[in-house]
Formats: structure tokens, sequence, C-alpha cells
């Protein structure tokens, strides 16, 4: 699936996807002029993550005239103090030959609605998820900055049917046998159990193509 290449593209990302996005390019898929990241986690700080977006795509577009913004639409960015600013009005404002990958957040962009329906249905009998990836559990420190006790009680407990990280790199499994105190307090501070999910990186890769195919055509 690799015919196309990223060498004329600057990617730029929130690192809480860097270990998927740096695995494509070790194996060669992701052939990029250059990938930044943000800081991972920034959905809990929207003035941050539109900061830092903002500076590295600004970065990127000082060597590459074409940029691949990995970020969610739908909930990756939610500005409280201005419900009508989104993701992809700050996409529109950087100017041509910048676009994002079509994708609501990042576990979308792992696998779609409709798979996750069919993997929850799989392994939690259909009830309630809390999805993440790979770079929820290596991130936890940022991408659950400020959470305390509470606030993990008053949002976890809720998806009976677990933590499933949709892992498309074997993270988790590795993860686990390196450090597994660290994985049980995980567990233990969100009340529920985090168990992993082998994917394919087809749909990511399909995602980040579409809009390579796109800015090439513009």
């Amino acid at each position: 699936m690799n015919d196309i290449s990223f060498s004329d593209i600057a990617i730029v990302a929130c690192g809480t996807l860097s270990l998927e996005l740096n695995h494509m390019k070790k194996e060669g898929f992701l052939d990029a002029g250059i990938i930044l990241f943000t800081t991972p986690g920034l959905h809990e700080d929207p003035r941050e993550l539109e900061r830092q977006l903002v500076e590295k795509i600004s970065q990127a577009k000082q060597k590459f005239h074409k940029v691949i913004v990995v970020y969610g639409g739908k909930f990756c960015y939610v500005n409280a103090d201005q419900p009508t600013r989104t993701m992809k009005k700050i996409i529109e404002e950087q100017g041509p030959g910048v676009t994002r990958v079509q994708a609501t957040h990042c576990m979308d962009m792992l696998a779609g609605e409709d798979e996750r329906e069919r993997i929850a249905q799989e392994i939690a009998g259909g009830e309630k998820v809390w999805w993440m990836t790979p770079g929820w559990i290596k991130y936890r420190q940022y991408v659950f900055k400020g959470w305390d006790k509470g606030l993990a009680n008053e949002n976890f407990p809720r998806h009976t049917g677990g933590a499933i990280v949709l892992d498309g790199i074997g993270y988790v499994e590795t993860y686990m046998g390196e450090h597994p105190e660290e994985f049980l307090d995980y567990s233990d501070w969100m009340q529920i159990p985090i168990q992993s999910y082998a994917v394919k990186l087809d749909r990511f890769k399909s995602l980040l193509q579409e809009q390579a195919k796109a800015l090439s055509a513009g």
C-alpha cells in the first residue's frame, strides 16, 4: 500500500501518536520530509493545543509547502470559551497546502467506529468501553494531567466494558512485561481493567495517503 511518497510533505502531529508515526517511519512507509510533534494530551488544554499546533505548522511551512496535520477533529479540540472555534477552522486559517487527516480522534485513526463497535462486542460484550491508544499508556502523565482520584471516579467506572488499548505496534505487551506494577497501578487508578487489542495500521496509513493525494492534486 506504500505507493505514495511523503518526501515533500511535513507531518505535524499530536505527540500521543508519536509511537505509531515513528513506527511507520522506521518500517519505511512514512518517508515524510519532517515530523513535528506537539506535547501529548493537549486535548485537556485547548488554548495550549492551538498555540503549539499553529507554531508547529508555521515551523513546518518554512521548509515544506505541504503539511498534513494528524489531529482528530470532533474531540481533540473543544473550546468551551469559544464553542464556534473548531479544529476545522484552525486548519483553514493556516492557508493553502495544510490539510488534516479525516478522523474524530486518535482512536478513530486506528479503528473506525464500526470496527470499534465490533471489538467492543467481541471482548466487552457490547458494554461501554473507554478507548485508548499506546500513547495513552506511555504518556499517562500528560494525557491525564490535572486529573485527581475524584475525577477518575467520575469518568472511568461508568465504562463497564473496561479500557481497551488499540495497539498496532505491540507496545502494551512489552510494557506489561517490563513495567507490570505501573500497568496494574494504572488499572487500579481507573478502577476498570485495561486490555490491549491488536489492530493493523492500515486505516491510519490510508488516512495519511488520502491527504497526501489531496495535497498533490491541489
